[in-house]
């Protein structure tokens, strides 16, 4: 594939919409102080984990119902007025950035969960749940919901970018596990896609062309969620390896022989030696794979000593168990901190990151090329990867007040998209195309597709407001 430059894969131009003062009186009319046009408040709704720079939306509603949501997509679709959905602000591809002005309108107040159904394994909950807090709620019923991103996000957020994380390798993606929506249309019209029943030949799937729309066709309101048994026995380990091809080889074995391991996640020695000045820990500091292991206690015990058999036959070494729950949590928290630990690690600087997702026959390639040309680029960086479905996560971490630094971040990431794409792979496994992948997404899909998707924008969303500037350019 003949990639286009760097240069023409960075965010397009922002193009501000004023917010018309009669749409502004007439929010004020309806919402009182559920609506703000404080700085502050719009400051904080205008930015997310990307290093992305943009003008604040210019109003923030907060929505405590369904209704709130409808009357505020209502009005601003009456004034020709962008919508950007908010939930905690977690995103890393400047999704919920007011690329061109409008309003931000923020589920968190709807963190209702709305029914448990044990019985159906399924749990329905207001879009501005976050996932620890559904896992809370229905501890009780020997249940718990398995999409683990990192970050403490909204289910709203996580669906509306197909979330994944840490136990997708066993358990899959928001799309495997998002039953059914209540979506706010671009006119303010309520819908509801999909059922709690695991199947439907029933016209088209509206449920899964809103997971993954970022926000660009709906506001999405509820959620219907698949809910797993928790496992019998749950184990996690770590060990050390010699190299980054020795972890990953491993983890090509371990996956091509079907090991059902839960999770299974490469730390590189930079992001280790971070991980331990940031959580206060000791691990060795070398590549890591950080495991776990879910099912009976003889399953768990037989997968276990078949991963340590393999991991040994490639260099691994200083295997260390933790079963206890408090051991698994101060592995895992250390795991999730990592993006923290490494802004840390340089005070003041902001990171890039990409995430990848390849075969699994091809991770190595893609890979350690990729960590080549990072070492040699002289720029930090860390590395983390839920490597055992091919995906893996770069940051780089830039000043950003050195123009050269982000042309040198964003030369490695355009490198490492391009030859993810090349071995039959794509620009991005869980974050999302938002405003950063933009122009590899037309490298990943074709022209043809993505106008196929401007198509579908267009029919639901004629007037462009519902987060515009995002996946693609209309």
């Amino acid at each position: 594939m003949n990639a286009p430059t760097a240069a023409s894969h960075l965010i397009p131009e922002v193009q501000q919409r004023a917010v018309p003062q009669a749409l502004l009186d007439a929010l004020k009319a309806r919402f009182g102080e559920q609506c703000s046009t404080a700085m502050a408040v719009r400051e904080q709704h205008g930015r997310d984990e990307s290093s992305f720079e943009v003008p604040p939306p210019g109003a923030v509603i907060f929505a405590e119902k369904t209704q709130d949501v409808a009357d505020a997509v209502r009005l601003c679709s009456e004034h020709g007025t962008p919508v950007i959905p908010f939930g905690v602000g977690t995103s890393l591809e400047g999704h919920l950035l007011a690329v061109q002005g409008g309003v931000s309108i923020d589920v968190g107040r709807m963190n209702k969960v709305l029914a448990v159904n044990p019985e159906d394994l399924t749990v329905t909950v207001q879009a501005g749940v976050t996932r620890k807090q559904v896992n809370e709620e229905i501890k009780s019923t020997g249940l718990f919901f398995p999409i683990d991103p990192g970050a403490d996000a909204t289910i709203g957020g996580m669906s509306a970018t197909r979330a994944s994380g840490t136990n997708a390798v066993r358990y899959g993606t928001m799309r495997e596990n998002v039953l059914a929506l209540e979506v706010v249309t671009a006119s303010g019209e309520v819908i509801r896609t999909g059922t709690r029943a695991k199947k439907s030949s029933a016209g088209y799937d509206l449920t899964r062309l809103f997971v993954g729309s970022e926000g660009t066709l709906g506001v999405i309101t509820e959620i219907t969620l698949r809910l797993y048994p928790i496992p019998e026995a749950i184990s996690a380990a770590v060990c050390s390896f010699p190299s980054i091809a020795d972890a990953v080889h491993s983890v090509i074995e371990i996956i091509q022989l079907g090991v059902p391991i839960a999770r299974v996640e490469l730390i590189d020695h930079n992001t280790v030696r971070m991980v331990n000045a940031h959580s206060k820990l000791a691990l060795r500091e070398e590549p890591m794979l950080l495991m776990e292991f879910h099912g009976s206690p003889a399953g768990v015990k037989e997968q276990a000593e078949t991963v340590q058999e393999i991991a040994s036959s490639h260099g691994g070494k200083a295997f260390e168990w933790a079963t206890t729950p408090e051991e698994r949590t101060r592995l895992w928290t250390a795991r999730h901190n990592a993006y923290f630990a490494a802004i840390q690690s340089r005070p003041g600087c902001r990171a890039i990151s990409t995430d990848t997702c390849v075969p699994i026959s091809r991770l190595a390639d893609c890979l350690l090329d990729s960590v080549k040309e990072a070492d040699e680029s002289g720029l930090p960086y860390f590395l983390v990867g839920h490597v055992g479905d091919g995906n893996f996560h770069f940051g780089y971490l830039l000043d950003p007040n050195l123009p050269k630094e982000r042309e040198v971040a964003e030369a490695l990431n355009h490198k490492l998209v391009s030859r993810a794409l090349d071995l039959g792979g794509t620009c991005t496994g869980e974050h999302g195309v938002g405003l950063h992948k933009m122009g590899f997404l037309v490298d990943e899909a074709g022209v043809g597709a993505v106008d196929m998707m401007r198509t579908i924008k267009r029919a639901l969303d004629p007037k462009n407001i519902m987060n515009p500037g995002k996946i693609f350019a209309l």
